[in-house]
């Protein structure tokens, strides 16, 4: 038997254990210098999850004469509102663009905390955050709880009409590209030679795919090798301070898994047993790399069959 006093006492206990459980809820976010005012701020090689918050992707912040510019802010406005007073105070300059690199939640969810006039997307990737962005929330919601709470994604109010911007002497590169989405955007910081590439280019984590077109993607990392760059900034994984090295990584997962599902297919296998098959030891040291095969066959063995196996009647 519980006692009236025992539920009194436990009624009165319960919004102090609530907000000593919001208060725990606290990302912690450490920049790490990569460049003459430049810092990445890593996200955790995982799953998204409640015990990371779903901070899983890098974050990049800029320092310029005008100030602050960050390339992607992350997965809640919890998040967000804790990248934006970190940024400031390490730059003391105030947060003047938020540049997105596509429109994945864990990229892009966190720009609730910004003035949306500050958040800037290509006209292809503010199409696809209209059209798909919030479609995610759910989601988010369902897996990471009370880290979402209060978190609506923000469309972009700053479209990008042209292919570069000026920040005093800070001259930023905007390459739109597709293959992870249908509206990728990378960009480049001229006075580093950094190439911030989103999730178009992993390092040691295996790719994650469920908006991509492997062939598509593949042949943009091409594009991206072309650019004259000295380091990349993948969307997940730690930094290359190499030109190529993160993005030949990705390419090679790609190829495999892009020739893997079509033997699988071909193979007469079924989605489950493809997700099982053997993974090729050179990708040993990649993160993830059983979750995002698995991922990935839930994501493209259907379009695969449909392609390699077309119906009698459509032949």
């Amino acid at each position: 038997m519980i006692s009236r006093r025992d539920l009194l006492v436990a009624t009165v206990a319960l919004p102090v254990a609530g907000a000593a459980w919001a208060q725990s809820l606290q990302y912690t976010i450490t920049p790490v210098s990569i460049g003459d005012g430049l810092w990445i701020v890593r996200g955790a090689d995982e799953p998204i999850a409640r015990s990371n918050g779903g901070a899983i992707a890098n974050i990049t912040i800029l320092a310029t004469p005008k100030g602050t510019v960050l390339f992607d802010c992350g997965p809640s406005l919890r998040y967000g509102t804790a990248l934006k007073a970190l940024a400031e105070r390490l730059t003391g300059m105030p947060i003047i663009r938020v540049f997105l690199t596509h429109l994945h939640p864990d990229h892009s969810y966190g720009d609730g905390a910004f003035d949306k006039s500050l958040v800037a997307a290509t006209p292809e990737l503010n199409s696809d955050l209209t059209s798909e962005g919030r479609v995610y929330s759910d989601g988010m919601y369902r897996i990471l709880g009370d880290w979402m709470r209060g978190t609506e994604l923000v469309l972009p109010g700053h479209i990008i009409s042209s292919d570069v911007e000026d920040f005093g002497d800070r001259r930023i590169r905007i390459l739109p590209l597709n293959g992870h989405s249908a509206a990728d955007v990378a960009y480049f910081d001229e006075t580093t030679s950094t190439l911030i590439a989103g999730d178009l280019v992993f390092h040691d984590r295996a790719p994650s795919t469920p908006n991509a077109d492997l062939s598509r993607w593949q042949a943009t990392l091409d594009t991206l090798k072309s650019l004259g760059h000295r380091s990349v900034v993948p969307g997940h994984g730690p930094f290359d301070p190499t030109a190529s090295t993160a993005i030949d990584q990705t390419k090679d997962w790609l190829a495999w898994l892009q020739t893997a599902i079509e033997t699988a297919v071909a193979s007469g296998l079924d989605p489950v047993e493809a997700g099982n098959i053997e993974i090729p030891a050179r990708f040993a040291d990649l993160k993830a790399t059983r979750y995002e095969l698995q991922r990935s066959i839930s994501h493209l063995f259907a379009i695969t069959e449909a392609r390699m196996l077309p119906r009698v009647d459509n032949r």
